[in-house]
């Protein structure tokens, strides 16, 4: 396999297309291991997942013949959207799935909770700064559970804790590498516990399977037996916790 078709795999190129009048932006992601185009729509936007061979014209065929669908669910996932951050004081953000109101406050060197404030300081710091100081802290914040659930569930499983780093994935939560290298998206940190914990039993459950079949999805569920009902709250209600 060639570079060129490697990198095409590895990462989701974002592309856009006219309907209409209605200009459509969606990230193209290709597999070698996919047979037919497929079109989602979820809290991340319209996505399509193509072959790796498939030509742009069927992709666009695709989306044209399936108009009015795609314009429709694409509408109502702009509304849903969250709004855009200001990163003035009294906004909201979320974290493991309690709203937390950021508090200018002096004499505050790195965010920190109190009650259900999120402290950030000095008053007079750009919104620019403000957005990179809660945007890290939230990352660090991540990569400390994920690094703690992934060794408990890993302990779990009798194996030694992995490696556990960071993601800004646009299309996955998760993913093992078969070195063992476990990513998982910051962003997941906004969501609820069961969540994270749902994701983390997910990713750890590859190191022994390195598939989804019967067998994975039977070591998911001695992690986390309601795995399939995290699964689908995930999937249908992550909007009203990514706010980032």
């Amino acid at each position: 396999m060639s570079a060129l078709q490697r990198q095409k795999i590895t990462a989701a190129a974002e592309e856009f297309i006219e309907l209409g009048e209605q200009r459509v932006s969606y990230t193209l992601r290709r597999s070698p291991r996919r047979r037919s185009i497929a079109l989602l729509i979820d809290e991340r936007g319209l996505r399509v997942a193509a072959p790796l061979a498939a030509p742009q014209q069927a992709i666009d065929s695709l989306l044209r013949e399936h108009a009015a669908w795609v314009l429709r669910k694409v509408g109502d996932w702009q509304q849903k959207r969250p709004p855009p951050r200001n990163w003035t004081a009294g906004e909201q953000i979320m974290f493991i799935g309690q709203p937390l109101s950021l508090v200018m406050r002096s004499g505050i060197e790195a965010p920190q909770i109190d009650g259900d404030c999120l402290l950030v300081g000095p008053p007079a710091l750009a919104p620019k700064a403000v957005e990179t100081r809660v945007r890290n802290w939230l990352k660090r914040q991540a990569l400390d559970l994920y690094t703690q659930r992934c060794a408990d569930f890993s302990m779990q499983l009798g194996l030694p804790a992995p490696a556990v780093r960071l993601s800004s994935a646009l299309t996955r939560w998760g993913s093992c590498h078969s070195s063992g290298r476990i990513s998982i998206n910051w962003r997941l940190i906004q969501g609820p516990q069961a969540w994270i914990d749902y994701v983390a039993a997910h990713e750890v459950a590859h190191l022994r399977q390195m598939n989804h079949s019967p067998a994975f999805w039977r070591t998911v569920g001695t992690l986390v037996a309601d795995y399939a009902e995290r699964r689908t709250a995930l999937r249908r209600e992550s909007q009203r916790y990514l706010l980032l």
